[in-house]
């Protein structure tokens, strides 16, 4: 048994409570004198937890960052399908182009399902994986 209370093992001796508090006030003036601040110190902590996602969506990588050998879009409303080449796709394009942009612009000669709505009109590039 820990003692006569029941819930004397929940609580720290008060041994245990001054040696937990000069450690956490080491550490806060260790932040201090490295210049980091609470918040920084949590999103350092938040984006190192490998659950954090740290992949850009397909639709805002740029050429150069995409490391697929094909490169694929389909208009989700005719279902019609663009492919062509990692290297083509650079040699038409800049490096640095939005991946976005150039599926609208391979998309661009018009959809096969007309609406007659200028808003409607055109393809609507799938941009997944």
């Amino acid at each position: 048994m820990a003692g006569r209370r029941a819930a004397d093992w929940r609580f720290p001796t008060p041994k245990q409570a001054k040696a937990e508090e000069t450690a956490r006030r080491l550490a806060e003036a260790q932040r201090r004198r490295a210049g980091v601040t609470d918040e920084d110190a949590w999103w350092a902590a938040v984006l190192a937890d490998p659950r954090a996602e740290t992949r850009k969506p397909i639709g805002s990588r740029t050429l150069a960052e995409i490391r697929d050998s094909e490169l694929r879009v389909e208009c989700l409303k005719c279902f019609r399908v663009v492919a062509l080449s990692r290297e083509e796709a650079l040699a038409r394009y800049d490096g640095g182009s939005l991946w976005r942009e150039v599926a609208v612009r391979l998309l661009a000669d018009g959809c096969q399902q007309r609406t007659g709505r200028h808003e409607e009109d055109g393809c609507w590039p799938d941009l997944r994986g």
